[in-house]
């Protein structure tokens, strides 16, 4: 996958999404994934604007399929907000900016 977005792991998904102090946006992906290249730029441009409020991160569920079935990843893309180690958003399928904007900006503002 050619992505600006960093890459987690099963080995390394608790620390980097779980652990993390911000909310984080997990992009469950796969290179054979035509719909979740369509939203790499989408979520990447998402990254740099809210880089204040939010990391985004991806995962090869090819590569990590331990943490997409602990999660229920069933279709791609899946996008899941994690807030303070808690799943608490999930958006499936590729969607424009507003409407993934539109299911996490809850989570983003007030704590």
């Amino acid at each position: 996958m050619s992505s600006t977005l960093p890459q987690t792991t099963d080995a390394t998904f608790a620390a980097d999404v779980l652990g993390s102090d911000v909310p984080v946006l997990v992009d469950f992906t796969a290179a054979w994934c035509p719909p979740c290249r369509m939203v790499t730029p989408v979520l990447e441009q998402l990254a740099a604007e809210e880089r204040d409020r939010l990391r985004v991160v991806q995962v090869d569920v090819d590569a990590a399929p331990r943490t997409a079935r602990a999660y229920g990843v069933m279709g791609l893309p899946t996008m899941s907000l994690f807030r303070d180690g808690e799943m608490v958003a999930t958006v499936v399928g590729a969607r424009p900016r507003a409407a993934i904007t539109r299911e996490i900006e809850p989570f983003l503002t007030a704590r």
